[in-house]
C-alpha cells in the first residue's frame, strides 16, 4: 500500500468535486437543475461505460443489475438531486460544511440497520456532530433557510448508498456501478423536467466551461476517490475527506464572495472534530479485535 499517494489522490479528489460543485452552482442560476443533472449523467455515464468496456468489464451482467445495485442507484440519484438543488439555493461553503456529516450518518446507520456494535462514546460524537449541524442550519432562528434540509436530504441518501455498497457483489466492477450511478442520474433529471413542466435552455456560449468544467472534475474527482482507496489504506486516507470544506470554502469566497459566518465555522468544526474522533475509535477498535485474533488463532494451531 501507498498511504502517501492515497492521501493525495485524496486531497486533489476533494478539490476537484469541490470546483465540480462551483460549476454547477454556477449553472444553476440561468439552467434548470433537472437539465444539468441530465448532462452530467450522459456525459460523465459515457465515460466510465467506456472505461468498463475498454477493460473488458462485463457491463450487462445478472450480477451487476441485482436489485440491491438498482437500488443503490436509485440512492445516488436522489443524493445527486438534493445536493445540486441545496447548492443552487445555499451557500456553497454551507452545503459542504453540513454534507460533512454524512460519515457519522453512515456509522449511525450500520448501527441501526446492519447490527454494528456502536458504544455509547460513538453516539456521544454522533450526538456532538448533530449539534454541529443544527449551528449550522439553525431551525427556527432567523438565518435558517429551508433549503438547507435539502442537504441533510442528501447526507441520508449518500449514507444510504455507502451502506447498501457494503453488501454488494465484490465481482462487480467499481466502473459499471459508477456508470449505473450516472444512469439513474440521466432518468432522475429527466423526470424532473418532466414533472416540473420546465423547457430546457438552449446551451448559451457563457455554459460551454461551467458544463464542461463539472463533467471533467466530476469524473476526475471519482475516479480520483475510488484509486485512493485502493492504493492506500482506508484507515490513514480517510480523514483527508474533510479537506473538501477547506476548498468549498475558499471556491465560495473567491468565486460567490461568500463569508462563512462564526457560529458556521464553530459548528463545522464540530462536525469534524466528532467525525475525526469516531473514525479513530473505530480504528482502534479494528486493532483491538485483530490483536484479539492472533492469540486465539495461535492457541488453536497449538492444540
Amino acid at each position: 500500500m501507498n498511504n502517501v499517494n492515497g492521501i493525495l489522490l485524496v486531497v486533489a479528489a476533494m478539490a476537484a468535486f469541490s470546483i465540480e460543485d462551483m460549476f454547477i452552482k454556477q449553472l444553476s442560476a440561468t439552467v434548470p437543475i433537472g437539465q444539468i443533472l441530465l448532462v452530467l449523467g450522459v456525459f460523465c455515464g459515457a465515460t466510465f461505460l467506456i472505461m468498463a468496456v475498454a477493460t473488458r468489464k462485463r457491463v450487462f451482467s445478472r450480477a451487476a443489475w441485482s436489485p440491491l445495485l438498482l437500488i443503490r442507484a436509485a440512492t445516488e440519484a436522489v443524493s445527486a438531486l438534493t445536493f445540486a438543488t441545496a447548492l443552487s439555493l445555499v451557500d456553497l461553503s454551507t452545503v459542504a460544511a453540513v454534507f460533512q456529516a454524512m460519515p457519522l450518518v453512515v456509522t449511525m446507520g450500520a448501527a441501526l440497520f446492519l447490527g454494528e456494535q456502536v458504544g455509547w462514546r460513538r453516539w456521544s460524537a454522533i450526538t456532538v456532530g448533530f449539534i454541529g449541524v443544527l449551528m449550522i442550519i439553525r431551525p427556527g432562528m432567523a438565518g435558517f433557510q429551508p433549503a438547507q434540509l435539502l442537504v441533510l436530504a442528501s447526507v441520508v441518501s449518500v449514507a444510504a448508498r455507502d451502506l447498501i455498497t457494503r453488501r454488494i457483489d465484490a465481482h462487480v466492477a467499481s466502473a459499471v456501478v459508477s456508470f449505473q450511478a450516472y444512469l439513474a442520474l440521466i432518468l432522475g433529471g429527466a423526470g424532473i423536467l418532466v414533472l416540473s413542466g420546465t423547457a430546457p435552455v438552449p446551451v448559451a456560449p457563457g455554459h460551454w466551461l461551467p458544463y464542461a468544467g463539472a463533467i471533467l472534475f466530476g469524473v476526475l474527482g471519482y475516479y480520483g476517490i475510488v484509486t485512493a482507496m485502493r492504493v492506500g489504506e482506508a484507515s490513514v486516507v480517510t480523514p483527508f475527506r474533510y479537506s473538501r470544506l477547506l476548498f468549498s470554502i475558499l471556491a465560495g469566497m473567491l468565486v460567490f464572495g461568500e463569508r462563512p459566518d462564526l457560529l458556521t465555522l464553530a459548528g463545522s468544526a464540530l462536525i469534524i472534530g466528532s467525525g475525526l474522533y469516531t473514525f479513530l475509535r473505530e480504528r482502534r477498535l479494528a486493532r483491538e479485535m485483530a490483536r484479539a485474533r492472533i492469540p486465539a488463532r495461535h492457541g488453536a494451531a497449538v492444540a
